[in-house]
């Protein structure tokens, strides 16, 4: 008997239905992700009243004001942060490296070139970035999930 040609017809069958199945499920994550990022923002926004909301989404809480020059789109900038998950878990962190990490604004996610921009030299914040303006719904596996919101401190 043809074996090929019955896992053929099979794949043929059932292909599209498992990649519907699949495609909700990837959905439902970056829902719940989505979810679990707004919920996140809505309680930093009440319970830090200066921290900005930009047009963007980005959540820009300076708590350090910098004295030096603020950078631009086209400047290359060299900075010290934590990058976390809204549950705290840290993903990565320069910090804990023991070294600040420099690189032209332009090269980074969008919720980083918005904040660094908005921030002056000597400055620190708290950089709340939606997924729209981080690593949209594909996330950064095996750490950042699939619409996950990211919190940076700058």
């Amino acid at each position: 008997a043809d074996k090929s040609g019955d896992e053929k017809a099979l794949l043929t069958k059932y292909g599209p239905m498992i990649n519907e199945l699949l495609t909700s499920r990837a959905h439902v994550v970056v829902d719940q992700e989505k979810k679990k990022g707004l919920e996140y923002i809505t309680k930093y926004l009440t319970e830090n009243p200066t921290a900005i909301n930009t047009a963007s989404g980005l959540v820009y809480h300076e708590t350090v004001a910098g004295l030096g020059k603020q950078a631009t789109l086209e400047s290359t900038v060299q900075v010290h942060y934590h990058g976390m998950l809204t549950d705290g878990t840290v993903f990565d962190s320069s910090v804990e490296r023991g070294e600040p990490i420099k690189f032209p604004l332009k090269n980074v996610i969008q919720g980083w070139q918005e904040g660094v921009a908005m921030m002056k030299v000597g400055g620190k914040a708290t950089l709340i970035v939606p997924s729209d303006i981080a690593y949209g719904n594909n996330g950064s596996p095996p750490v950042i999930m699939p619409g996950a919101t990211l919190i940076f401190e700058v």
